[in-house]
């Protein structure tokens, strides 16, 4: 009779390990898909801060670049208030010209290779148009003489344009050059 008590007890002891083993491999594959959402955190988390790491990166870069276009601002307008007094110490612009009798149009020369040069060459003919002017307007006007005092101005204030766009370019190719 004993060895059937103990074959029962035995019996009761397997049958509750078995449940116990039951539940620790339940745990287990809980541990399982716990440690690989952790793993896959971990991979999400690094990718994350290897993004962030970029980002600094490039905001490191923009404001370096930032300080630069802000450096080069403060220059352009130490340069621009240079400029406007230059232009306030040159001469002052001619009067508007009287409008002129309707003539036929003077050969065009050819193309200008720039503004400065297209400001010159309507200048040149703006020019020759009162100079055709100039002299029968002495013989029939006393004021004659203010037409060359006129063509003169212009003139000045023409090549001092042409200087002062000389000047900005080269001030815009020395503050864009870096």
């Amino acid at each position: 009779m004993t060895g059937l008590i103990l074959d029962g007890v035995l019996m009761v002891l397997l049958v509750a390990a078995l449940g116990y083993g039951v539940r620790l491999e339940r745990k287990l594959a809980a541990l399982r898909e716990g440690q690989q959402a952790f793993a896959s955190a971990v991979t999400d988390l690094n990718a994350a801060a290897g993004r962030a790491e970029a980002a600094l990166a490039s905001l490191r870069a923009s404001g370096q670049e930032t300080d630069l276009l802000h450096d080069r601002i403060i220059k352009a307008r130490e340069v621009k208030a240079q400029l406007e007094v230059l232009i306030a110490r040159g001469p002052a612009p001619a009067p508007a010209a009287v409008p002129e009798p309707v003539r036929a149009p003077a050969p065009a020369p050819a193309a200008p290779a720039s503004l400065d040069d297209e400001r010159a060459a309507r200048m040149a003919a703006l020019a020759e148009r009162i100079q055709g002017l100039a002299a029968p307007a002495r013989s029939r006007a006393p004021g004659g003489g203010n037409v060359a005092a006129i063509l003169g101005a212009m003139t000045a204030n023409q090549t001092a344009k042409q200087n002062l766009n000389r000047a900005r370019r080269s001030l815009d190719e020395d503050l864009f050059a870096a």
